[in-house]
């Protein structure tokens, strides 16, 4: 499984990355229907922050992103699945399939996060070298400007080779 493809299924929603039903229901080769039969009768192994039920409000929003029509006129509202709720499907789907594909969706997510956490360090790198170095550009900016505004350059009495 390509962890591109997986990548592509994750979504930010309330501030956590997750996957919805119809993605790893594609995934586990099964119907979302029969995904989602299975985590109802086992909602006491997904809580809150495990699984969540998108509102109309934020499928419409997701939805207007896959700039696709409806997605076949969904019924119910999608499932979201953080990354504790995926692993929790292996134990729910027993296929061999299920297993395989929570463990590339695992390494996805791994490598989010260690992307995220490279990002933030980059971040605030960038944040301190600008700390350090705004006010060296901010007074050669200001001598630049000076320079290129002076009204007076063409009065001045020039220096160097003259003819």
């Amino acid at each position: 499984m390509q962890l591109i493809t997986i990548q592509k299924k994750i979504y930010e929603i309330r501030n956590c990355k997750v996957m919805l039903d119809f993605d790893l229901a594609e995934l586990y080769e099964t119907e979302t229907k029969y995904l989602k039969r299975a985590v109802r009768q086992n909602l006491r192994r997904f809580p809150a922050d495990f699984m969540f039920e998108l509102t109309r409000e934020e499928w419409e929003n997701l939805r207007c992103n896959f700039s696709t029509s409806s997605y076949g006129g969904t019924r119910y509202m999608p499932f979201a699945f953080t990354e504790q709720g995926v692993a929790m499907l292996s134990s729910v789907l027993k296929s061999d399939k299920a297993v395989d594909v929570n463990v590339s969706i695992m390494r996805a997510f791994v490598i989010l996060r260690q992307f995220t956490l490279s990002y933030k360090e980059i971040a605030d790198k960038l944040t301190k070298l600008e700390k350090k170095y705004n006010k060296q550009f901010k007074d050669v900016f200001e001598a630049l400007d000076l320079l290129l505004h002076d009204k007076d350059w063409d009065d001045r009495e020039r220096i160097g080779f003259k003819k």
